[in-house]
């Protein structure tokens, strides 16, 4: 196997560099060897990494010689053995679900963003991922799902099936329902189904499923027209089903997904989070919250057609 051996000396009377030094070995994951000797294995961006910060001693007064090797050694792998590092990570989600109750689902979904963007830190050092990393994952996705079915009951659970490509056409001037005081993937799907879809559209907020009406187009509970499928959040069957895949609406999908089952974090997501949050405790009818939270969709919209379409 490829590996990277970086040497260096930190200059004595910089203690900023030697500091940025540090921080940024602890960062790419190198290991020590001995005083004065770091070790990757040649993966990815490492040696780029490893490269920037060789520069950057050179230019402050230290040294820095990174040489590539090759060696079967069997203990190197060992060195970057991440299982503690997993076993915090894990004890910490343990404690949030300890903490997972109704009226502090919403707390416990921020902690869940905040284990969620250290868990992706480690995953990006875990070079030799094994069980450890597995468990701590799929417990705080599961986490994130618990946490939100607690904030939104009766959350669908996702079906395995094809998503049939639909006429914008047959679905105007429908009635839609869904559970009542929606949240992040029912409000974003009512928006993009009066935005793209239907702009007629009237909504039924149910107190239960089973009270949809027969002639009404349920989204986002079991059994629904629409709803979750594999991997995909009610919002991205949608832009499935109606082939509004755009670079900017898959984006905020992506940001959908996040707040409503969990995952990748975009940077926009705690913000958005917030806001929403607010709204929905500061406004108890259902039909004004879908409008007020329609501007931010809108407004998220733009923002990412206007990143999309820079040179």
């Amino acid at each position: 196997m490829k590996w990277l051996l970086l040497i260096l000396s930190l200059p004595t009377e910089n203690a900023t560099a030697r500091m940025r030094c540090w921080r940024a070995l602890k960062s790419c994951g190198a290991v020590v060897l001995r005083d004065g000797v770091y070790l990757l294995p040649d993966l990815g961006g490492n040696a780029a990494a490893l490269q920037s910060i060789a520069e950057d001693l050179r230019a402050n007064a230290g040294t820095a010689h990174l040489l590539p090797t090759q060696s079967d050694a069997e203990d190197f792998p060992a060195l970057f053995d991440r299982t503690a590092e997993f076993g915090e990570l894990f004890a910490q989600v343990a404690a949030a679900r300890a903490e997972l109750r109704q009226d502090s689902a919403l707390d416990v979904l921020k902690q869940c963003r905040k284990l969620r963007k250290s868990l992706e830190q480690l995953i990006a050092i875990d070079f030799f991922p094994g069980e450890a990393q597995r468990q701590t994952e799929a417990a705080l996705q599961a986490l994130e799902l618990d946490a939100n079915r607690v904030l939104s009951p009766n959350e669908p659970h996702a079906v395995q099936q094809g998503i049939a490509r639909l006429e914008v056409a047959d679905f105007r001037g429908r009635t839609w329902a869904t559970r009542s005081r929606p949240w992040v993937d029912r409000l974003a799907s009512a928006w993009l189904i009066r935005r793209f879809i239907d702009p007629d559209a009237r909504f039924i907020w149910l107190d239960a499923p089973a009270d949809c009406p027969k002639a009404a187009l349920g989204f986002d509970f079991d059994g629904a027209t629409f709803t979750h499928v594999g991997p995909r959040v009610t919002f991205e069957t949608l832009l499935a089903s109606f082939g509004l895949e755009t670079p900017a609406l898959l984006r905020l999908g992506l940001l959908v997904h996040s707040l409503d089952a969990g995952g990748v974090q975009p940077p926009e997501a705690a913000g958005v989070e917030r806001v929403l949050a607010g709204m929905r405790e500061a406004i108890t009818d259902d039909d004004q919250l879908m409008q007020v939270a329609a501007g931010v969709f809108e407004g998220l919209l733009t923002a990412f057609q206007h990143e999309t379409d820079k040179p």
